[in-house]
């Protein structure tokens, strides 16, 4: 996927968010260039995990996968200018334990907040990526050739509430256990 698809690459979206205090984890292009706190210029994101010290990386598990607990490497990078007293904003970048692959997160939020918080959010997505492939698949989720937002809006409400629906009915199904 290229840079242009990421939430936190959208300039505008991190300033909405800040401007009503909202703390956000967004994933970020790895060819993107961030201001560190202690540099006057902008680096590669690359550039800037290829810098940090192998002591600063710790492997934290970002949650439940398909094959149990998915663990990475992960650190982070103050960077420049938080925007509002009493908050901080981090580049924290993960690294893949098998192949050394990087993804990179734009992270925003109360000064005190820890990495293992800031991994935990980003863990997070996994669920719902999930949740939209089984979507796609099950309730037909990317069958929509709608032009206006009325249109996509009403089959993607209607396709979630079938998935929904759908993993109420399997719940019930399969008592105190894990469904197919």
């Amino acid at each position: 996927m290229g840079d242009r698809g990421r939430g936190g690459d959208n300039p505008g979206l991190r300033g909405w968010l800040e401007q009503r205090a909202q703390p956000y984890v967004l994933a970020v292009g790895c060819a993107r260039r961030w201001q560190p706190a202690d540099r006057a210029a902008r680096v590669a994101v690359r550039t800037l995990a290829a810098e940090i010290p192998e002591q600063r990386w710790l492997r934290i598990s970002a949650g439940e996968g398909a094959k149990g607990r998915r663990f990475y490497a992960w650190a982070r990078v103050a960077l420049a200018s938080p925007g509002r007293d009493g908050f901080g904003r981090w580049l924290l970048v993960r690294r893949s334990l098998d192949d050394g692959e990087l993804a990179s997160y734009v992270c925003w939020g109360p000064a005190q907040t820890s990495l293992a918080a800031l991994v935990r959010v980003a863990g997070a997505r996994w669920p719902v990526e999930c949740d939209f492939q089984q979507a796609k698949g099950q309730v037909g989720l990317d069958h929509y050739e709608v032009r206006r937002w009325p249109g996509w809006y009403r089959h993607v409400t209607l396709a979630m509430l079938a998935h929904a629906f759908l993993a109420v009915v399997r719940a019930h199904a399969h008592p105190g256990g894990r469904s197919r």
